[in-house]
């Protein structure tokens, strides 16, 4: 059955297969050129992965650009299996990441270090998947343990960006400059009531970080800090061959035993997080379904983790990625959603939008133009990035916190999160949850100091405000 075809109330159609349910453009749902044109623009955020690699793994740009083709190609996964989402990166976990692998040295030591990770985290989330666990797993975690994490993740994404050497050195004028700008479009009172009263402000605001990566092309040549774009025509050149020789198992080898068993911790630190976005995904589709009541979205979360926990596997072999492959971009994710609910002339399917903007970030990789245009600050996309997400992850992991006693664990968890990563971090976790709450430990408690504070609608919107 066609898209066209679809009976009011009921899913687009699909071939089943097993789990998932394979959906085709054009055959399935109608393509969608308002979001494959924005998603042409908002390509621009997926690059700032580039610098990560660059920074961390010792790539070459082009190289670094294969990589980030590869987990674009793949985001479009989701959608065509069944997978109501706008799939991204792991965002609040790139610090804790990043702490991981620098405790190895740079070269192959540091790749299979990456690799071990990724392929864990791939192989963890299949299995919950597979088990339907995801859930008990993470409840096994005590709050004060979660906040401390959340909040250390936080911190450590700020740190990164201010520490000697972070790229707050290179780029001051422009960082400041921009993070404001950015600051208010995403968080700001005075500018969510202007969103209520005109289109354009509703529409810019929409974009997310976006914005503000396109002022930064234009304030960090002016202020000296970057080089003007040089725009070139035609299309992007990835370094495919490098990577698989270089960076990847295919030239290295498999990873020894000892760096799976090191990296244990700090995916498990991941995982919380990516939980966490997997509930946020059900909770912002099931504001559209009382709008749209002319389409039955499914979404099964072990459907999901079988998707990117087989995305990470991938990625761990053919081109490993220090961003992860997460559940959901949840600020892009918020912008379909919100036109989806305007009715079906607007957006056929939930399907078709989602669909439609990752066939337009995948196409926006491969043309040289925009590719150019923003290669000289994709320093200050990352770190962009990586404040938002600071703000957002501070705010979370506070509220994560279910008493005055949570939050001081929480603090002393977050502090060795950011210097000694994750395993000192969950040693620290434990030993202070059994000292302070006893037999308790898991449970521990609720002094109503900070559950009251609590807004989950704001939560769902801010998360990964990219």
């Amino acid at each position: 059955m066609k898209w066209k075809n679809r009976p009011h109330g009921a899913e687009t159609p699909y071939i089943p297969a097993g789990p998932f349910k394979i959906r085709l453009p054009f055959i399935h749902y109608r393509f969608e050129w308002p979001d494959y044109v924005q998603g042409l623009l908002m390509c621009a955020v997926d690059l700032g992965a580039i610098t990560l690699l660059t920074d961390h793994l010792g790539m070459p740009f082009e190289v670094a650009l294969a990589v980030v083709i590869l987990n674009g190609l793949l985001y479009l996964l989701h959608h065509l299996l069944g997978d109501p989402v706008i799939p991204g990166w792991v965002t609040p976990a790139i610090p804790l990441i990043v702490l991981f692998v620098k405790q190895f040295p740079e070269g192959p030591d540091r790749v299979y270090a990456l690799i071990a990770f990724q392929l864990t985290l791939g192989i963890l989330s299949i299995i919950l998947g597979v088990t339907g666990l995801a859930s008990k797993v993470v409840s096994l975690v005590p709050d004060a343990i979660k906040s401390g994490i959340i909040l250390g993740a936080g911190i450590g994404a700020v740190v990164s960006i201010f520490e000697e050497g972070g790229k707050f050195e290179l780029f001051p004028y422009t960082i400041t400059i921009c993070i404001g700008f950015a600051f208010y479009l995403i968080f700001s009172k005075h500018f969510e009531r202007l969103k209520q009263k005109n289109k354009f402000w509703a529409l810019l605001g929409n974009l997310g970080i976006l914005p503000a990566i396109l002022l930064a092309v234009v304030v960090a040549p002016l202020v000296g800090e970057a080089k003007w774009p040089d725009i070139q025509w035609g299309f992007s050149k990835p370094d495919f061959a490098t990577l698989w020789a270089e960076y990847t198992v295919f030239g290295l080898g498999f990873p020894a035993f000892s760096f799976f068993v090191k990296a244990i911790p700090a995916v498990l630190a991941t995982y919380l997080v990516v939980f966490g976005d997997v509930l946020k995904t059900k909770a912002l589709l099931s504001e559209s379904d009382v709008v749209r009541t002319d389409e039955k979205v499914d979404y099964n979360p072990n459907r999901a983790h079988l998707i990117f926990g087989g995305r990470n596997i991938l990625m761990s072999m053919i081109g490993p990625d220090i961003t992860m492959c997460g559940p959901m971009w949840a600020a892009m994710q918020v912008v379909v959603i919100e036109r989806f609910k305007k009715g079906k002339k607007a957006m056929h399917s939930f399907f078709g939008g989602a669909g439609s903007f990752r066939w337009g970030t995948n196409t926006g990789l491969f043309l040289l133009p925009i590719v150019s245009l923003v290669q000289p600050i994709l320093g200050v996309a990352l770190s962009l990035t990586l404040l938002v997400q600071g703000y957002v992850s501070v705010r979370i992991g506070v509220m994560q916190a279910r008493s005055q006693r949570d939050l001081g664990i929480a603090g002393v968890v977050g502090a060795i999160l950011v210097v000694k990563g994750a395993t000192l971090a969950f040693a620290a976790g434990i030993l202070l949850c059994i000292l302070l709450y006893g037999k308790d430990f898991l449970r521990g408690e609720n002094d109503r100091i900070f559950t009251h504070h609590s807004n989950e609608e704001t939560e769902y919107k801010e998360k990964e405000a990219i």
